[in-house]
């Protein structure tokens, strides 16, 4: 239900009305609690306007409050019944309720959830977002409570269909989740030779970490570098080589490199460079460079338990 997370991500932000127009800024922010406030006090005079009640269910949903999002795209889905975004949301919604509740609850919203994917399925040919998560769905129920392969594939044809680059990534999760390597493989390298986007490339990477494969994982990233040139895959690089102990040079040179080009749109802070750092230089068992970058680790990042736990390895060296 991964895929789920990301349906809060596009909210609807544009609004004539001028109490709004500081939403679409807040939710850049992300400050979810002040784009809130203003949407329910300009519904108080509006009640019934469409988009302010759907970008309150985003709000909601960026703040994991379930219940409140469900409640509002129940009543898009209630009011614009023909509108399959507004039936995907609701099923999004419940079905991250579900995750966040025991099994027994769970199973009292699975079915609402099947049927608001399967309505904005139906309503939009299209809806590239509604199979990709009903893909996830029934690959992830239970066989007894309607889990189905079968099913699943049938939408990431549909996907491919619609885009062949969805539909690859789709079969590669679905032979992934079902302990078909070989074919998990295939389908995202196809992914990666169709689309060669930088999420393909990230796939096809993340799977060979799972499948504790870093040889490979390294390999792929160099080549995502090659076509994307980020400086982020430097620190990816850096992170295999210290977490499998391989390939240790080539790592602690990638994250010299991403300490060196480092900027806030890399995302990972710089104190976890230094920690992968630390941890290449323990696997080396170069205790006083170990002992440097942990502390500098943890002197930018006081409050990670890793570091200091990392740091109390290299202590014991």
């Amino acid at each position: 239900m991964n895929k789920l997370l990301f349906l809060f991500l596009f909210p609807i932000l544009i609004f004539s009305q001028s109490e709004l127009n500081d939403v679409n800024d807040l939710f850049q922010k992300k400050q979810f609690v002040k784009a809130e406030q203003i949407i329910i006090e300009f519904l108080r005079s509006n009640p019934n306007n469409i988009k302010a009640i759907e970008l309150l269910g985003d709000a909601y949903g960026h703040q994991k409050k379930w219940n409140e999002a469900i409640h509002q795209y129940k009543k898009l889905v209630n009011t614009q019944k023909n509108n399959a975004n507004y039936h995907y949301k609701h099923g999004g919604a419940l079905g991250m309720k579900a995750l966040s509740v025991s099994k027994f609850k769970a199973l009292g919203i699975i079915g609402d959830v099947k049927r608001a994917f399967l309505k904005a399925a139906e309503l939009d040919k299209n809806h590239i977002d509604t199979r990709w998560a009903l893909v996830e769905l029934y690959m992830q129920l239970p066989g007894i409570i309607g889990g189905s392969k079968s099913k699943s594939l049938k939408y990431a044809n549909e996907l491919e269909a619609l885009s062949k680059v969805d539909g690859y990534l789709a079969k590669g999760y679905i032979w992934e989740y079902d302990d078909e390597p070989e074919l998990a493989e295939k389908y995202y390298k196809m992914a990666i030779a169709e689309g060669g986007s930088l999420t393909c490339f990230n796939k096809l990477t993340n799977f060979y970490k799972n499948q504790k494969q870093p040889q490979k994982a390294i390999k792929n990233i160099e080549a995502t570098q090659q076509n994307h040139q980020r400086n982020a895959l430097h620190y990816q690089i850096g992170k295999v080589a210290a977490e499998y102990n391989i390939q240790l040079e080539k790592g602690e040179r990638c994250l010299h490199t991403y300490i060196t080009n480092y900027s806030a749109k890399d995302g990972v802070p710089k104190a976890w460079a230094h920690y992968r750092l630390a941890q290449i230089n323990t696997h080396k068992k170069n205790k006083s460079e170990a002992l440097k970058y942990i502390n500098l680790a943890i002197n930018k990042l006081p409050e990670i338990d890793i570091f200091k736990k990392q740091r109390q390895n290299i202590l014991n060296l």
